[in-house]
C-alpha cells in the first residue's frame, strides 16, 4: 500500500504544477485525511473491488492501487474531476452526489450475482444531506449490498462553511442510516488546501 507521505508529497507535486498554469482544469486537493484512508482501505478494499469516488479523488485512486504516473498523468491533461480507471473498477462523477446511484447499481448487480466484490464509495459532508444520498443509502440498507458509504467531513462546500448553513448533525444523520442498517462510517479532518484550486480558502 502507498505510505502516508508518498500520499502528501503526491498532492504537493500537483500543488506546485497547478501553479504554473500547466494543468487547463480544475483540481481539487486534499490532505489530513491520510490516515483514515490508509485505514479505510487497508480493512475494508480488496483487489478487484469497486471504488466510487467524487472530485476529489487523487488520494482515492492512489489507495485503490492505480499506478502514480497513471494519476498524474490524467491530471494534466486537465481531467482531475474525471478520473474513471475501468481497468481499475475506479469511477468518479463531479455532480453532487452522483456517483451514490451508480455505485449502487454496481454493488446491487454484485448482490444478485451473488458475486464477492465490494463497492467503496465516497460521499462529502454537505452532499450526504442530498435526497439523492438519502435514497441511495436506504436502498442499500434496505437490500443489504455489499456497499461502505464513506463520509469525509472537512467542513467545507464549495465556497461556504458547511455548519454554517446546515447546523444539523451530520453525526446524528449517519447514526440514523447505520441505525437502519446502512453499513457507513465518517471521519473529519482539516484540510489546508482550499475546496479547488490552491492558495487559501474564500468564505463567502
Amino acid at each position: 500500500m502507498i505510505s502516508k507521505q508518498e500520499l502528501i508529497d503526491f498532492e504537493k507535486d500537483i500543488e506546485q504544477i497547478y501553479q504554473t498554469s500547466v494543468i487547463r482544469g480544475p483540481i481539487h486537493l486534499r490532505d489530513g485525511n491520510e490516515d483514515h484512508l490508509i485505514s479505510i482501505f487497508k480493512y475494508y478494499h480488496r483487489k478487484g473491488d469497486y471504488v466510487f469516488s467524487t472530485w476529489a479523488n487523487h488520494l482515492h485512486a492512489l489507495l485503490a492501487g492505480i499506478p502514480k504516473e497513471k494519476v498524474k498523468a490524467r491530471i494534466l491533461e486537465g481531467q482531475s474531476m474525471a478520473m474513471n480507471f475501468p481497468e481499475y473498477n475506479f469511477y468518479t462523477s463531479a455532480i453532487v452526489a452522483g456517483i451514490l446511484p451508480i455505485a449502487v447499481g454496481v454493488a446491487s448487480t454484485i448482490e444478485q450475482k451473488s458475486g464477492h466484490d465490494r463497492v467503496l464509495c465516497f460521499i462529502g459532508d454537505m452532499a450526504v444531506r442530498t435526497g439523492i444520498a438519502h435514497e441511495s443509502i436506504i436502498y442499500a440498507a434496505n437490500n443489504q449490498l455489499p456497499i461502505l458509504f464513506v463520509v469525509e467531513d472537512n467542513g467545507k462546500s464549495v465556497g461556504t462553511i458547511t455548519d454554517d448553513v446546515c447546523p444539523n448533525s451530520i453525526i446524528d444523520l449517519v447514526d440514523f442510516y447505520s441505525d437502519l442498517g446502512a453499513d457507513i462510517t465518517y471521519y473529519k479532518y482539516e484540510l489546508k488546501y482550499p475546496h479547488s484550486g490552491t492558495g487559501n480558502f474564500v468564505s463567502f
